[in-house]
């Protein structure tokens, strides 16, 4: 199995999850002298083996990801962390930008001659071109971590 189909496998098998979860509190409860929809206690026992299985393909994942090492020198796991902040560090950018290039930022909004202009403390463009940057760089780290997906074999522990 690919590793892109075990991500993919661990997604459903979350959702599954989350879908027992919710028809065991549907039915974990039900008026006396009614039959309840579904067998709670079946369907906590069908969640509990989902589990068992998520639990050994996150694992696979986890080691896959550890172990296997993209063109630019670092594992997998590397490549992740790094996407998780390029995402977060590009947001910062692209926040900071539109809180320096409000209308209050550029002096509009001022009723009266006589009230204070505001001016802005950041370089909104600059901070734009690093924002574009960051957003380039994370493009093509995403793409290099889809590519390792589709091409390495998940790790059988």
């Amino acid at each position: 199995m690919k590793l892109a189909e075990a991500l993919a496998a661990r997604a459903d098998a979350t959702r599954r999850v989350a879908q027992l979860r919710t028809r065991i509190k549907a039915n974990a409860t039900f008026q006396e002298g009614e039959t309840p929809a579904e067998d709670a206690n079946a369907l906590l026992v069908e969640a509990a083996t989902a589990l068992d299985g998520l639990e050994v393909l996150m694992r696979q994942i986890n080691l896959t990801n550890a172990t296997v090492r993209l063109a630019g020198g670092g594992t997998l796991t590397d490549a992740l962390a790094k996407r998780d902040v390029l995402r977060l560090r590009h947001s910062l950018l692209a926040e900071a930008a539109e809180a320096g290039s409000s209308q209050k930022g550029l002096g509009w909004g001022r009723q009266l001659r006589s009230e204070l202009r505001t001016e802005t403390a950041l370089d909104v463009p600059g901070l734009r071109r690093q924002a574009d940057a960051v957003a380039l760089e994370l493009r093509q780290l995403d793409l290099a971590i889809q590519e390792a997906n589709w091409q390495v074999t998940l790790i059988d522990n």
